[in-house]
């Protein structure tokens, strides 16, 4: 089976998507598949070219294994408006360079596109699906335009929520099968093909009526792909007789607001050592602050190079994933990347990955923002005995191995995938 997956962006670029679409497209190609990447330049998340791809307009080159087609794109991690439009636009422009490679597009049993952005996406639709007559599989990891009413970016009568509401409708229609995030995503994009779009009138049992349809189940097929990384088993930890090291690692965005927590948590006077491992927008302001606050017992480290990061964790006790309002589909990759390594999770926001936690007996969870009920949680896990923090240890690992193992999700995937195309695994 030949498969294209089309993405903004990809390694060498750090974050959840490059990430997760790294792990895919290798993963992919240990099931047997051969697998070709369309992206952009690299550039995040400094919102530069990197190096050794500067002054060029489309280039080819070899990763692990993995054809990467990149084409240019306006690099900018500005908020503005119009720079963002620019970033999206460009890529969804220059990516079409890619329709005079007639011969390896009639070559691909499936597409797999992205989203969001909702503009790269519905441009590769035209391009693969209209123009190409490709078999074409969504990979939803967001739901846009929703997640930008759900932080508040966008306003629900605005052009910009119309046009991407537009655009959702149109790749939801187009496409033959789709990948979501979470269980919240699969049911969004079922309740919109059944309902034409009007999704606020569907209730669950409708949407299970649409699920288990024969229309459905013959024209158009769901997937759970979790971002899950391959990591090696670790051993639960032991409750530390040291200071309790909490952890955060990922991207430090306004959608985490990590900044938020070392300004309104006294890590201090709680005793407890707080540790950030990672960059993005809030960087700068979080290790500015720790500068002025010397004796803050929070300490920065930037980005470290994913081989080391399960090291690192090794040392921590405990981790906080926040999120900075309830963002409907959303289950941060962090939980997924800490629950390997044997350690309690804090999560701040709500929705499915509030009830995951709670459900596995693998943390706490508090409602967005709460610093209060954050603080309660840090308490509990720093006053916790030394076997009720062991059996919330082997909880992790044991939800990571039994529903969240990387190679038994990209088997299932792989066939997913295959009967999509017409072929068996």
């Amino acid at each position: 089976m030949r498969i294209l997956i089309i993405a903004e962006r990809y390694w060498p670029e750090v974050g959840a998507a490059p990430s997760r679409l790294a792990n895919m497209a290798e993963g992919l190609k240990l099931e047997g598949a051969e697998v070709d990447m369309l992206t952009g330049f690299p550039n995040y998340p400094k919102g530069k070219i990197f190096e050794g791809y500067k002054g060029r307009i489309s280039m080819k080159e070899n990763v692990r294994g993995i054809n990467v087609f990149r084409y240019w794109m306006y690099a900018t991690v500005s908020r503005a408006p119009t720079a963002r439009l620019l970033c999206m636009f460009s890529l969804a422009f220059t990516l079409w360079g890619f329709v005079f490679k007639r011969k390896r597009i009639l070559s691909y049993d499936l597409v797999i596109i992205q989203t969001p952005t909702l503009v790269v996406a519905s441009s590769a639709m035209i391009l693969f699906k209209k123009l190409y007559h490709r078999k074409c599989v969504l990979n939803v990891s967001d739901i846009w335009p929703i997640t930008a009413l759900d932080m508040g970016v966008l306003a629900k009568k605005s052009w910009s929520y119309k046009f991407l509401a537009l655009l959702e409708r149109f790749l939801y229609r187009n496409a033959i099968g789709f990948m979501g995030q979470s269980e919240e995503i699969l049911n969004h994009i079922a309740q919109e093909i059944g309902t034409n779009g009007r999704s606020n009138d569907t209730t669950q049992k409708d949407t299970d009526d649409i699920l288990n349809s024969k229309k459905w189940t013959e024209n158009k097929r769901l997937f759970l792909y979790r971002n899950l990384q391959y990591y090696k088993e670790a051993e639960p930890h032991q409750k530390k007789a040291h200071t309790l090291k909490i952890v955060f690692s990922g991207m430090l965005g306004v959608a985490q607001d990590v900044y938020g927590i070392v300004q309104h948590v006294n890590f201090k006077d709680l005793g407890v050592e707080f540790h950030i491992i990672g960059g993005g927008k809030q960087f700068d302001e979080i290790d500015e602050w720790c500068k002025t606050h010397p004796d803050s017992n929070v300490y920065t480290y930037g980005f470290v190079p994913k081989t080391e990061i399960p090291s690192k964790l090794k040392n921590m006790d405990a981790s906080i994933v926040p999120l900075v309002s309830r963002i409907r589909g959303a289950v941060p990759s962090k939980i997924y990347d800490i629950l390997p390594q044997g350690i309690p999770i804090i999560f701040c926001g709500g929705g499915e990955a509030a009830n995951f936690v709670q459900r596995n007996n693998i943390g706490f969870s508090c409602p967005p923002n709460d610093y209060n009920t954050l603080t309660q949680h840090i308490i509990r896990l720093r006053d916790i005995s030394a076997e009720s923090y062991e059996e919330l240890s082997k909880n992790c690992i044991c939800v990571s191995k039994d529903q969240l193992d990387f190679k038994d999700q990209m088997n299932k995937c792989y066939a997913f995938l295959s009967t999509i195309s017409g072929q068996t695994h």
